[in-house]
């Protein structure tokens, strides 16, 4: 991935008419498309000049992902919300937590008893209630249900939109990415819950270098959108 040299000594907060903004030796920092990098909250602003202050002689893009998810909202969100939001409801109709396996017994079990909560959570909040069923094929989900979570994303603001974009991608379940951003699960649950077929393979048949290097990618990813959420709330 492509890095730059440090450029600057100082890193600040500052007050902005959009909420608090970051500047770099007294420069506000923008996004890649020109938006001035401005929080919606001072805890959040503060974790984003954290990143920026932790880079050394280079800056390195994948370290600071908190920065990445506000580039997200300015530059993706909120210039094509409906867009972004579509593209985040589509792992609803094919929702991980909703595609079950045939056996072995075991792993069945524990599916059931870790994501079932989940996807009665979804229906109890959102009135979405979700199909489960086992195979390879995606379930064919109730329009109803489908329609209650795109509903649930419509009343989400720009920047937890943009951490549940990041949470979805990574654990390939929209279920799960509203539970992070609501505060109903947090960062490492959500990674237990998103690697869980996985974890159970490697228990028999031993882990894999390059599916270690993928869950700890996950892991980060959820991490940082939870945080993300977290902090942005006013």
């Amino acid at each position: 991935m492509r890095t730059l040299k440090r450029f600057y000594t100082g890193v600040n907060v500052r007050p902005h008419r959009e909420g608090f903004e970051i500047t770099l030796d007294g420069r506000p920092v923008r996004t890649p498309r020109g938006h001035p990098l401005a929080l919606p909250t001072e805890a959040l602003a503060a974790a984003v000049a954290a990143e920026w202050e932790a880079q050394k002689a280079e800056i390195v893009p994948a370290a600071m992902p908190l920065t990445q998810i506000a580039n997200t909202a300015l530059d993706r969100v909120s210039p094509n919300r409906e867009s972004f939001r579509a593209s985040v409801a589509a792992f609803g109709r094919s929702d991980l937590l909703c595609q079950r396996a045939e056996a072995p017994a075991d792993l069945v079990r524990r599916q059931e008893d870790q994501w079932d909560p989940l996807l009665g959570w979804a229906a109890e909040r959102y009135g979405a209630r979700l199909a489960v069923g086992a195979g390879v094929m995606p379930i064919a989900q109730p329009i109803e249900a489908v329609a209650a979570l795109e509903t649930a994303l419509a009343g989400l603001d720009d920047w937890t939109l943009a951490a549940a974009g990041v949470a979805t991608a990574a654990s390939e379940s929209l279920v799960l990415a509203l539970a992070v951003v609501e505060d109903r699960i947090g960062g490492e649950e959500a990674f237990a819950l998103a690697v869980l077929d996985e974890v159970w393979q490697n228990e028999r048949w031993g882990e894999d270098r390059e599916a270690v290097a993928r869950r700890n990618a996950i892991a980060a990813e959820l991490s940082a959108a939870a945080r993300f959420a977290r902090l942005s709330r006013r």
